[in-house]
């Protein structure tokens, strides 16, 4: 139903016959919507008497506020924030109780520039090229718990993390399109290629409670460092206001 509501939406948009035309010096305020994302996944695992149910649920939204100026009237250059907050929360249950519980939130914030080029600057369908660059810090917790052993060897796990010094860069490489919605309001449509690269510092404290008394009996904390790269397929929307001269 859902996917039927935007094809239709997107129908209707693209229904509209508004034209624009491009000058050196107007204005183009925007945001793109990389993606957004969000799921929540159940399952059932029974291993002879004893079912286990897993409940897992975790999003993420990449935002990409943008401003930027025509130094031609075709060609835009200008500068992008970065917003992307992210979340996941997985637990596990066995006859009614929770045996394990793992929770992260993150939250990447940069900003960079980008430059548009568009193949004509007059028209309703405005296909463009674009190339940007943006990089940023990293904020990450996590949080969890694991009850294990059976009595009298029973215990309790619990743990708490948090990152420090973490950044990232990302560089893309996008084409796509903008319906022009009204003389001054576009639609962007595009894909294109991304690559990522992160790095990051945690901190840990796990806490160990033998017999589940209530009594820590046990504490070790220890630090990771990390370094990921990514290549990928980007495909996202955008809106643009465009503006002219102040």
């Amino acid at each position: 139903m859902r996917t039927t509501t935007s094809i239709c939406l997107l129908l209707f948009l693209f229904s509209f016959h508004a034209h624009a035309q491009f000058k050196k010096g107007d204005r183009m305020v925007g945001a793109s919507i990389a993606s957004i994302f969000y799921n929540n996944t159940t399952g059932d695992v029974t291993v002879g008497s004893v079912t286990t149910h897993s409940l897992n649920k975790n999003y993420s939204i990449s935002i990409g506020p943008m401003y930027g100026w025509f130094i031609t009237n075709k060609t835009v250059v200008g500068g992008t924030l970065n917003i992307n907050p992210t979340g996941q929360t997985v637990s596990y249950e066995s006859n009614g109780n929770t045996y394990q519980k793992d929770k992260t939130s993150g939250l990447n914030l940069g900003a960079g520039a980008f430059a548009r080029s568009y193949f004509s600057n007059d028209g309703s369908f405005l296909p463009f090229g674009q190339f940007a660059i943006n990089g940023g810090v990293i904020q990450q917790k996590t949080s969890g718990f694991y009850y294990g052993g059976t009595a009298p060897s029973n215990y309790k796990l619990t743990y708490k993390g948090e990152s420090s010094s973490g950044s990232f860069v990302n560089i893309s490489a996008l084409a796509g399109v903008t319906k022009m919605l009204s003389e001054s309001v576009g639609l962007d449509i595009y894909v294109g290629y991304n690559y990522s690269s992160t790095k990051n510092n945690f901190h840990k404290t796990t806490q160990y409670d033998l017999e589940v008394d209530g009594t820590i009996d046990n504490e070790i904390k220890s630090e990771s460092s990390s370094t990921y790269t990514n290549h990928g397929l980007l495909v996202g929307i955008g809106l643009q206001i465009f503006l002219g001269k102040k």
